[in-house]
């Protein structure tokens, strides 16, 4: 059965800025080259050198496969990372791995399962001593320039929200921060000299990743911070507004978005639930240009949250699952779209994969070729729907 827009196809709606029609959300999975290396260099088969190279390649090779997909934007799929935050959190001067590890629970279609990995400690004064990842965007720039010209080099963070929601209160020494206020103005501080630096590097599209937002839709994430002594009821208020903070002087040309996610490890979530809970403060009140939403399942909720973001602002609409690779049905694709243009105007979304399809190095369920028909099938719903 075919599907016509309930908007038509009078306006305008090309867009030429972040986020696109068609964009993602930024990890992509490791080519078997480069899992063989970081194992040898694990080993200490292979070099410092050695791995970098292995790196540089599989890099210059997801330029070429968004590039073919027919993207505008491109990332480095993450690559050289073994986790999408903590490889940037830990080099916050103040911020460091503990000998503890924390315990997330995932579930999946098959069951749950569990991931373990290192706490973190904030034992000082948060500070940027050095900019972050400017070596890899630095790559990624010169390597889209050469083999992707025209394409807009996506830099992915983490926000600085999950330095506070992987451990609370409890992480953060109270001797060093009595008043929890002064974090929030340090850790702020610091990602706005980061925002400022990556620009400074001709940076046009920057995306904050962040879990903690997504997760405190879920009652059962709220129930657990209540007994942890955290505030379920306002945390995404004090979370949205160090957003701003740490955004609020980002040069002009630089475009920011968000992706809140529900957890994304090895085709698994940990989280669920609409995003009713935090819609009116996140929507309305955080001062990004997009939202890069999950809806691939049911455990995202309906889009009538979406009745809170005000014009100007983009959604992209996460309806192309990277749990598995099964390619999802055009018409099917585009009746969502139209749903979600009941509540915000079809001229402010955008499509893209609900997430990364390689959170962490271990990649999800599905294989190189699959993920690279997901993307051409973003593109091609896309070009279909706003032209």
């Amino acid at each position: 059965m075919g599907w016509v827009s309930a908007y038509g196809r009078g306006m305008s709606t090309d867009r030429q800025q972040p986020p696109y029609r068609a964009d993602h959300v930024g990890s992509l999975l490791r080519p078997p080259a480069l899992v063989d290396a970081r194992a040898r260099h694990a080993a200490g088969t292979l070099d410092d050198a050695g791995l970098r190279a292995a790196e540089d390649t599989a890099i210059r090779e997801v330029v070429a496969l968004q590039r073919d997909a027919g993207l505008q934007t491109v990332t480095d799929g993450e690559l050289r990372r073994t986790s999408w935050h903590m490889d940037f959190l830990y080099q916050l001067e103040g911020v460091s791995p503990t000998e503890e590890t924390m315990a997330v629970h995932f579930r999946n279609a098959d069951g749950d399962l569990d991931f373990s990995s290192a706490a973190l400690s904030v034992h000082d004064r948060v500070r940027l001593g050095e900019p972050i990842f400017t070596e890899a965007y630095t790559f990624l720039r010169d390597t889209a320039a050469e083999i992707a010209p025209g394409m807009t080099p996506k830099l992915t963070i983490p926000s600085p929200n999950m330095v506070h929601y992987r451990g609370g209160r409890a992480a953060i020494d109270d001797g060093v921060y009595p008043d929890l206020d002064a974090f929030w103005d340090d850790l702020a501080g610091a990602y706005a000299e980061e925002v400022r630096a990556v620009a400074g590097l001709g940076c046009t599209y920057l995306q904050l990743d962040d879990t903690s937002l997504a997760y405190l839709n879920d009652p059962a994430q709220r129930e657990q911070l209540r007994a942890q002594g955290g505030d379920p009821e306002h945390q995404h208020e004090r979370y949205v507004r160090t957003i701003n903070d740490a955004i609020a002087g980002r040069p002009e040309g630089l475009h920011v978005t968000t992706h809140l996610c529900r957890g994304n490890y090895r085709s698994s979530w940990a989280a669920e639930g609409g995003y009713d809970f935090v819609a009116e403060a996140v929507f309305g009140g955080l001062e990004v240009d997009g939202f890069f939403l999950e809806y691939d399942d049911e455990r995202s909720g309906g889009f009538e949250p979406l009745r809170h973001v005000p014009a100007g602002k983009q959604v992209v609409l996460g309806l192309v699952t990277t749990k598995h690779g099964r390619l999802e049905d055009k018409d099917v694709l585009k009746r969502r779209i139209d749903e979600a243009a009941k509540h915000v105007p079809l001229e402010q979304l955008c499509l893209s994969p609900q997430c990364g399809f390689s959170s962490t190095v271990e990649g999800n369920a599905l294989t190189i070729e699959e993920e690279a028909a997901k993307l051409r099938l973003l593109v091609e719903v896309a070009d279909e729907v706003w032209g």
